[in-house]
């Protein structure tokens, strides 16, 4: 009897504590949380050790970058996008939400709902993204070697890529505008990048392949404004191009945004991968738009070392390369110093670097890969 009565009070005051602890962190919140705090620990070991930046990003969050990938390619818009302007809506709807909750006296609860949102985001971030940043370098997974590159190297590799854009010219057919015309829809280059994907990745064991499919994004002239050509967005596994450009640089950005959705992070990588994958496809358009886009990477850098050799590569040009060029520069003037552009260069450029990348600007540095690329099939 004694051992009953004292044992009661306890048991009869826990029970309320523990209801009470559950009903302020509820078991909704406890798992993303607890998830959060796993994968703060996985992104700062990828950050410290590539081996296992390497193995994540190819053992779990392919998983992850598959499965989100397949689940939203049965969309044929993006949900990315759909989720961006439907923002307004869902930030209104939250605020009465949360208004009446604090009329209710849960004043916790949306605070925990926002918590519980950005707790699952990081973790879509890192599962699926985050650690690829974290692995070894391209240069050496795919054995070449990457260094500081002279004037006569990249005059080099300017000169074969030129004779390349010349060759698929050839075969390409210009409008009265001076932009190439790709000849297929989107979902037909989306098709034939995949399977020059499926060609890569019997070289490269690391490159990832099944079948998905990029989304054109509807808002694509505000991106031209922001001077974005393509996103890949990892809370969706969606590869979103901007189609406001040129037709000549979609297959080649289609391509980049795939690397990523593949595992590729660093900008410099994902821009090389896409010039080995549109090396790789049978396709004389893609081909084309790979060959010109990295000529065009390559030429900034070789006026800057050597304006004689600029001149003369750029002299070789087919004529309607040239035109298509030219015709590039004029479409663009009207985006090129736009407030939209800045913010935008000035937010990416510190995204960039909190991974531990170079900022923006190593979006350029793919030059460096495509140089010791071009100078070790020289040597062999």
């Amino acid at each position: 009897m004694d051992t009953n009565v004292n044992t009661s009070p306890i048991a009869t005051e826990s029970t309320p504590k523990k209801r009470s602890f559950l009903r302020i962190l509820p078991l909704w919140f406890l798992i993303p949380a607890f998830t959060a705090l796993l994968c703060v620990v996985f992104h700062i070991i990828s950050r410290n050790s590539p081996a296992f930046a390497n193995f994540f990003t190819a053992n779990i969050s392919s998983v992850f970058r598959f499965l989100l990938g397949k689940a939203t390619n049965v969309l044929p818009f993006s949900l990315a996008e759909t989720a961006v302007l439907c923002l307004p809506v869902i930030i209104a709807l939250f605020m009465w939400w949360a208004c009446k909750q604090i009329n209710k006296g849960n004043r916790a609860r949306p605070f925990i709902v926002l918590l519980t949102v950005c707790c699952v985001c990081y973790s879509l971030f890192v599962l699926t993204f985050a650690c690829g940043y974290g692995t070894d370098r391209l240069d050496k997974r795919i054995g070449i070697e990457r260094k500081k590159v002279s004037a006569d190297e990249l005059y080099y590799t300017a000169s074969c890529l030129m004779e390349e854009v010349n060759k698929y010219a050839a075969t390409v057919e210009y409008g009265a505008d001076g932009f190439s015309v790709m000849p297929y829809s989107y979902d037909e280059m989306s098709s034939k990048l995949c399977a020059a994907y499926e060609r890569l990745a019997k070289k490269y064991d690391f490159i990832k392949t099944y079948s998905t499919r990029v989304k054109p994004v509807a808002m694509s002239v505000p991106m031209s404004y922001a001077h974005t050509t393509g996103i890949y967005v990892p809370f969706t596994g969606e590869a979103n191009i901007n189609i406001d450009f040129p037709d000549y640089s979609i297959p080649f950005t289609a391509a980049h945004e795939l690397a990523h959705q593949r595992g590729i992070s660093r900008e410099d990588e994902a821009n090389f991968i896409a010039f080995l994958v549109c090396m790789e496809s049978n396709d004389n358009y893609i081909r084309y738009s790979g060959y010109l886009n990295m000529l065009e990477y390559t030429l900034n850098p070789l006026y800057g070392a050597n304006a004689d050799y600029y001149r003369e590569v750029y002299l070789d040009l087919n004529g309607g390369v040239q035109g298509e060029l030219r015709a590039y520069s004029a479409f663009f003037n009207k985006y090129r110093d736009s407030t939209a552009s800045k913010v935008n260069n000035a937010v990416n450029d510190t995204y960039l670097k909190v991974q531990g990348t170079e900022g923006t600007k190593s979006y350029g540095m793919v030059v460096d890969l495509a140089v010791a690329y071009y100078l070790q099939n020289k040597e062999n």
